[in-house]
C-alpha cells in the first residue's frame, strides 16, 4: 500500500470529474448572466391580450402577456433571441454535466468517505437543475409549456386522497389558471438559483476543509471561456424552442411528438409504458398509471442514488477512508449495478419516442410499448450480468499476466522436441496493479 497520495489519486485530481465540474460551474455562470438579463423581458402574467408584434402569422390572434413578452423577446429586442437561446443551451449543458460527473464518481468509487458530502451535493444540484429546466420551459406559455403543465396537473392530481384539492391550489381554479406561472416564476429566477449557489458554495468549502481543490485557477478560466464559446456557437447556429413556431398553448392542440426536455424525457417514457391502472381503494380511485411512473419511480431511482454510499458500505462492511479511484473493472458488482441504472434509465428515455419509433420503422405502436415494457426488466439484468462478467475477465486476464507474464504469440522449440510459448513481464505502470489481488476478492 503506497503512503503518498498523488493529485491524481484523488477525486478531485481526476481529470475527467475536473472537467465535467467545471464544465458545469462555467454554465451555471452563464445561467445566471443570461437570466438576470432575460428576467427584464420576461412578464409572468396570465392575462390574455392581443398579438401586435412583427409576426404576421400570429397577428391578431389572444395570447398571454407571458406568451406575447418572450415573442417579443425574441423578434423584437436585439440580441433577445440570442440570449435566450444560450439560456437554453447552458441549461442542456449544466444537467449533462452533472449526470456525467455523478457517473464518473459512481464507477470510480469517488462518492464514499471522506467523499459523501460531495456527491450528497451534486446529486442535489442534478435535482435542483431539472427543477429549473422545467419552471423554466414552462413560462412562456406556449404548446411545449402548456404540455408540460398539463402533465404536472396530471401528477398532482393522482397524489392519493390530497391531489385534486393540491391542484386547485397550485394552479388557481381551472387549468391552466392564474397562479402557477407567476409562481414558478419566483421559483425559476430566484428560489432555485439561489439554493444551487448555495450549494455551489458549499461544495466549494468541502474542498478546502479536506484539502481537495480542482486545478489551478488559470485552467479553470480557460475552460469558462472555451465553454462560453461553445455554448455561444450553439446559441447562434442551433435553434432551439422557437415559441413564436409553436404558438399559445390551446387545449387539446398538442401532438404526441412533441415531449420535454432530454432529462426529463424517462419521465415522459414510463407514463407512456405504465398500463392503466386504476384500482379503488376506500372508495376513491388510485391513478397508478401516472403515480408510479411520474412519482414512485424518479422518487425512488434518487434516493436509491443518493443512499448508494451507505447501501455499498453495509453491504461490503467497508466503512473505511478511501482517497483513490477505483477502476471499474476492479469493483464489478458496483460498475454491474451502474450499467443497470444507465440501462434502465435509457430505455425509458428512449420509450418516451415509442410514437416516433412506430411511425418511422413502420411497426405497431403496441408492439413498441410491449417491447420496452419488457426490456425495462429485462435489459437491466442483461447489463448487469454482462458488465459483471466483463470486469471478472479483465481482473483475472491481469492476475493471470502478473503471475505468469504476457502472451507474445511466439512458440520456440527445445532441443528435445518440446514446444513453449514465449511470454514478457508485466510493465507494472499502473498503481493499482499492485492491489490486484484485493480487488478482485472485493468484487
Amino acid at each position: 500500500m503506497k503512503n503518498t497520495v498523488t493529485a491524481r489519486a484523488l477525486p478531485s485530481g481526476d481529470r475527467w470529474i475536473r472537467l465535467f465540474g467545471q464544465i458545469a460551474i462555467s454554465t451555471f455562470a452563464l445561467l445566471v448572466a443570461t437570466g438576470a438579463f432575460l428576467t427584464v423581458y420576461v412578464k409572468p402574467d396570465m392575462t390574455m391580450v392581443k398579438y401586435d408584434g412583427s409576426y404576421m402569422p400570429l397577428k391578431g390572434i389572444p395570447v398571454s402577456k407571458a406568451y406575447d413578452a418572450t415573442v417579443d423577446l425574441s423578434l423584437e429586442v436585439r440580441g433577445g433571441l440570442l440570449i435566450r437561446q444560450v439560456h437554453h443551451w447552458s441549461a442542456l449543458i449544466f444537467i449533462a454535466a452533472v449526470c456525467l460527473l455523478l457517473m464518473r464518481l459512481f464507477f470510480t468509487g469517488a462518492f464514499r468517505r471522506p467523499h459523501v458530502p460531495r456527491w450528497l451535493i451534486w446529486i442535489t444540484l442534478l435535482v435542483l437543475g431539472m427543477a429549473a429546466g422545467l419552471t423554466g420551459t414552462i413560462l412562456p406559455d406556449d404548446m411545449l409549456s402548456g404540455g408540460s403543465l398539463g402533465l404536472i396537473q396530471g401528477v398532482t392530481e393522482s397524489i392519493p386522497f390530497i391531489g385534486t384539492r393540491l391542484s386547485d391550489l397550485l394552479f388557481g381554479g381551472d387549468f391552466p389558471g392564474d397562479r402557477i406561472i407567476p409562481m414558478f416564476y419566483w421559483l425559476h429566477v430566484l428560489a432555485i438559483p439561489l439554493a444551487m449557489a448555495g450549494l455551489l458554495l458549499l461544495l466549494r468549502r468541502v474542498a478546502v476543509r479536506t484539502r481537495r481543490l480542482p486545478g489551478d485557477l488559470g485552467q479553470a478560466v480557460a475552460l469558462f471561456f472555451a465553454t462560453t464559446g461553445v455554448v455561444f456557437m450553439l446559441g447562434t447556429f442551433a435553434q432551439v424552442n422557437p415559441v413564436w413556431q409553436y404558438g399559445p398553448y390551446r387545449p387539446g392542440a398538442i401532438t404526441s411528438g412533441a415531449v420535454p426536455g432530454w432529462y426529463m424525457g424517462f419521465m415522459d417514457g414510463a407514463i407512456r409504458i405504465m398500463p392503466n391502472w386504476e384500482p379503488y381503494v376506500a372508495g376513491h380511485p388510485l391513478t397508478l398509471a401516472v403515480l408510479v411512473p411520474a412519482l414512485i419511480v424518479p422518487g425512488a431511482f434518487f434516493t436509491v442514488l443518493a443512499a448508494f454510499p451507505w447501501i455499498e458500505r453495509r453491504l461490503t462492511g467497508d466503512g473505511g477512508l478511501h482517497h483513490y479511484l477505483d477502476r471499474p473493472r476492479d469493483a464489478a458488482t458496483r460498475t454491474a449495478v451502474g450499467a443497470a441504472g444507465v440501462t434502465f434509465y435509457g430505455l425509458l428515455w428512449a420509450a418516451a419516442a415509442n410514437d416516433q419509433i412506430a411511425f418511422h420503422f413502420h411497426v405497431s405502436l403496441y408492439a413498441v410499448t410491449w417491447f420496452f415494457r419488457i426490456a425495462i426488466f429485462a435489459g437491466p439484468l442483461l447489463a448487469y450480468t454482462l458488465a459483471q462478467r466483463l470486469c471478472l475477465g479483465l481482473t483475472w486476464r491481469e492476475r493471470h499476466e502478473a503471475e505468469h507474464g504476457r502472451e507474445t504469440g511466439r512458440i520456440v522449440m527445445s532441443v528435445n522436441g518440446a514446444f513453449s510459448e514465449i511470454t514478457e513481464p508485466v510493465d507494472d505502470r499502473e498503481p493499482q496493479r499492485q492491489e490486484l489481488a484485493s480487488a478482485s476478492s472485493r468484487a
